[in-house]
C-alpha cells in the first residue's frame, strides 16, 4: 500500500503544479493589459511552478507512474481562477495566492510527514518545492488584504483547490 500512496501523492502535486502554472499564466496575460509592475513578479512564480512541474513529472517518469487523470481540470480551473481574480485587481491575484498557497501548504505538511517515513526519493521531490511554496504564500500575504471584501475569493479559492486535490487522489 505505501507504494501506491506514494504514487499517488506525486500524481496529485504533478498535477496540481499544473494548475499553478495556469493560474499564473492566466494572472500575467491580465497583468501584461493592466498591471504592468506585477508581470516580473507573476514571471518569477510561474518560472518556480514550471519548475515545480519538471521535478514531479521526472520523478513519475522514472517511476513509471502515469499522470493524473483529471489534468485537464486542473489546467482549465487554474486558468479560470487566475483570470477571474486578476479582472478583479491587483489584490485579487494576491489574495488568490495566498489563498492557494496556504492550502497547498497544509496539503504538503501532511505528505511530507509520510513520505518521509515510506520514500525518501519522493520525500525530496516534494521538500524541493517548499521552500518556494512558502515565498509565494509570503508575497500574497504582504500585497493581499484581509478585508472581508475579498472573503468570497479567498473561500472560491481555497474550495476550489481542496476539491481538486481530492478528485485527483480518486482519479
Amino acid at each position: 500500500m505505501p507504494i501506491k500512496e506514494v504514487q499517488r501523492i506525486i500524481r496529485v502535486d504533478h498535477a496540481g503544479e499544473r494548475g499553478a502554472i495556469c493560474i499564473y499564466r492566466a494572472q500575467r496575460f491580465i497583468a501584461r493589459l493592466l498591471y504592468k509592475d506585477l508581470v516580473k513578479q507573476l514571471d518569477e512564480m510561474l518560472a518556480h511552478e514550471k519548475q515545480h512541474c519538471d521535478t514531479f513529472n521526472t520523478w513519475l517518469r522514472v517511476n513509471n507512474v502515469r499522470h493524473c487523470y483529471a489534468l485537464w481540470l486542473w489546467s482549465l480551473g487554474g486558468y479560470l481562477l487566475g483570470g477571474v481574480t486578476a479582472l478583479m485587481g491587483k489584490k485579487a491575484i494576491w489574495v488568490c495566492t495566498q489563498a492557494v498557497e496556504s492550502t497547498v501548504l497544509h496539503h504538503l505538511e501532511r505528505q511530507l510527514a509520510y513520505l518521509e517515513v515510506h520514500d525518501q526519493s519522493a520525500f525530496q521531490a516534494v521538500m524541493s518545492i517548499k521552500k518556494d511554496e512558502e515565498e509565494h504564500l509570503n508575497f500574497g500575504i504582504e500585497l493581499g488584504s484581509n478585508s472581508i471584501l475579498y472573503l468570497p475569493i479567498r473561500l472560491v479559492v481555497k474550495s476550489s483547490t481542496k476539491f481538486a486535490i481530492w478528485l485527483s487522489t480518486r482519479l
